[in-house]
């Protein structure tokens, strides 16, 4: 154990189980030799460590960097950790030279930085299979843009819309999911390193140079701010349980039509599952364990807002415990956007069976409503009413929309004369999804001028995707380029 030299005696062992890290921040050691190198860099930059040294901390550096990437790196339990590793391991390389490495600097800023090192990582990965899923719903939402469906409203079939109709729904609404993580990434990408263990320091040090090497967009400007919140740590775990939610709603949506009651879809053998004791059944068992992972996203978020709500200024050791919060939702969201997408490439949807739901239903009835206002002047609450007995009417005679000369009588014994031919039509699913054509209706036209305006603005999130990959990476090739210099 080090930094104990203030103290009397050893740390009992179990209160260094509990204290220790490692099992949280193990993931961050990439991040935190590259911000190790970042940091150097600026103090020999700054002359407040001799070349020589720098040279001899960043060769080490290098050595630990490659062990790392070959996985032959072991972190030690009892430096408590990963930063405590490093440093370890560089003094053991760069002899009393390693000692400087920490100049200017804290574990309370070092911890944070590294976070939002790999938080904006993971971030952007997770933007890439959400633009690669909202692909696969828009192919869906042109290819089906008159594929007519039940529309529902309280599980109960309410008016007639299109499969495409229903895709683009999803695709906005996993846009906006997109539009939440880039917005959060902004915030994120914003360098604490400097503001030390919570009030700046009095070494010259240059936080914009670092911030550059580490490819941050901007400052956290005040010290105290910068190593106690974890405000954007939470805004981003918000946003991972809210597009689970999202997740969980299509989930639902897709297990539920999955079975014999709609057969609506036939989900893809290789994203189903069998019954240890039911030879026949096909359960939508990775729809449902996605649908389960919201709940989980749900109580990390808590968990954080919990871990946070109670402590005061500076850094408490509370904070620990929301890395692991967070690579667990990280780690739940990508796995269950990309087998989501698997599952929407592969499901087979029963055209058929969709629009023999409409036909045989009464779902065109607000459609009649509509034209009883339009061409017969009635109010529209008079047109509700007349239509809403016409249809309890037909239910007692066991009959339908599709039995129009009955359609016909009833509408006569109300004093409404329509011909046969004019019932047809507006009775017709297909012709009453084409008729609206408001601003986001269900119209194929309607659906496919927003597939194609989505379509764009995905581009555009796309190019801003690879932009911010790009920023990170030439960050990374100038800290490399600076250490050769030195080394």
């Amino acid at each position: 154990m080090v930094l104990r030299d203030r103290f009397k005696g050893k740390i009992s062992a179990g209160a260094m189980e509990f204290l220790n890290s490692l099992r949280v921040d193990r993931e961050m050691i990439m991040e935190d030799i590259w911000l190790n190198q970042a940091h150097v860099i600026m103090l020999e930059r700054q002359g407040i460590v001799p070349r020589e040294d720098a040279a001899k901390i960043l060769s080490a550096l290098d050595d630990l960097k490659a062990e790392a990437m070959a996985g032959g790196f072991q972190l030690k339990e009892e430096l408590e950790d990963v930063h405590m590793n490093v440093e370890s391991y560089v003094t053991e390389k760069a002899g009393q030279a390693g000692g400087k490495m920490h100049t200017a600097r804290s574990r309370n800023d070092q911890v944070v930085t590294d976070v939002r090192m790999k938080l904006r990582g993971e971030i952007l990965e997770t933007v890439g299979l959400l633009i690669t899923l909202d692909r696969t719903l828009l192919k869906l939402a042109e290819k089906s843009k008159s594929t007519v469906m039940p529309g529902y409203t309280h599980l109960q079939h309410a008016q007639p819309i299109t499969l495409g109709f229903w895709a683009s729904s999803y695709a906005e609404m996993f846009f906006r999911d997109i539009e939440r993580m880039l917005g959060s990434y902004s915030r994120v990408n914003s360098s604490p390193l400097g503001a030390c263990a919570l009030s700046g320091t009095s070494f010259p040090i240059d936080r914009k140079f670092t911030a550059r090497l580490l490819g941050f967009d901007s400052l956290q400007e005040n010290a105290l701010d910068a190593v106690s919140s974890r405000d954007f740590i939470l805004e981003s775990l918000s946003s991972l349980a809210i597009l689970t939610s999202n997740l969980s709603r299509l989930s639902e949506e897709l297990v539920l039509w999955s079975t014999e009651e709609f057969s609506l879809i036939e989900m893809p053998d290789e994203f189903s599952a069998g019954s240890s004791i039911m030879p026949q059944k096909k359960n939508p068992d990775l729809a449902e364990l996605i649908r389960g992972s919201a709940g989980r996203t749900y109580g990390n978020l808590v968990q954080a807002l919990t871990a946070v709500k109670g402590i005061t200024s500076g850094y408490n050791r509370d904070l620990q415990e929301d890395r692991a919060l967070l690579w667990d939702s990280f780690r739940v969201v990508n796995s269950s956007v990309e087998i989501m997408n698997g599952i929407l490439a592969g499901v087979k949807w029963n055209d058929k069976r969709m629009f023999a739901l409409v036909e045989d239903g009464f779902s065109c009835a607000t459609e009649l409503a509509n034209s009883l206002v339009m061409k017969e002047g009635m109010p529209f609450r008079k047109a509700h009413s007349v239509t809403g007995k016409l249809v309890k009417s037909l239910i007692k005679e066991g009959k339908n929309f599709k039995d129009i000369s009955d359609v016909r009588k009833l509408l006569k014994k109300e004093g409404i004369e329509l011909s046969e031919k004019d019932l047809r039509n507006l009775l017709d699913p297909s012709k009453a999804v084409s008729a609206s054509r408001s601003i986001g209706g269900t119209s194929p036209a309607e659906v496919g001028r927003v597939a194609k305006s989505l379509k764009k603005e995905l581009l555009v999130k796309e190019k801003s995707l690879k932009g911010k990959r790009k920023g990170i990476e030439d960050a990374g090739k100038e800290t490399e380029k600076l250490v050769r210099e030195i080394v």
